[in-house]
């Protein structure tokens, strides 16, 4: 998994320091062939808009941009598969770890577990507030079927049934 611990702060942040949001998006949703826009907020008073000037900043990256830049190298690197071919020796160390170095292939199963487990817990989860909202079980069999235990179920029903 690569993050922004894999490039040094200053590096990403110097010129950015308000910068709150950062998103990469797959495809270019915006649909303008850009590599960046940047999202400012502002407060329409009237029929004017003034910029909110909170600090906070917002940019959306264009994930299939390819630009001989370096937003555009960057890109073909989050997508590529081989560390040989990336163009950024940070992000191509980092993924060697993950994919090459037993350690990091460890660490990467291991996020790549809890991933799963965390998704398997949000169904379970799910399945037991339908259950719930239904009314027709009791919590106790509730959690039988949804594989929570009888407290986490009592939980998630308080503030259903409140």
């Amino acid at each position: 998994m690569l993050t922004s611990r894999t490039l040094p702060h200053k590096v990403i942040y110097k010129e950015n320091q308000s910068l709150k949001g950062l998103a990469k998006l797959k495809y270019d949703v915006m649909k303008g062939s850009q590599p960046i826009y940047p999202v400012e907020r502002y407060v329409a008073i009237g029929e004017n808009k003034v910029l909110f000037g909170d600090g906070s900043h917002i940019l959306y990256v264009n994930g299939k941009y390819r630009g001989d830049d370096e937003v555009g190298k960057l890109m073909h690197d989050f997508s590529c598969t081989n560390p040989d071919d990336m163009n950024y020796e940070a992000l191509a160390k980092k993924a060697r770890y993950f994919k090459q170095d037993e350690k990091g292939v460890a660490a990467m199963c291991k996020i790549m577990e809890d991933m799963r487990n965390e998704k398997e817990k949000e169904v379970r989860i799910d399945n037991a507030l339908r259950m719930i909202k239904d009314g027709e079980l009791p919590l106790e069999k509730i959690a039988l079927y949804s594989g929570l235990s009888v407290d986490e179920v009592k939980e998630l029903a308080t503030p259903v049934m409140a």
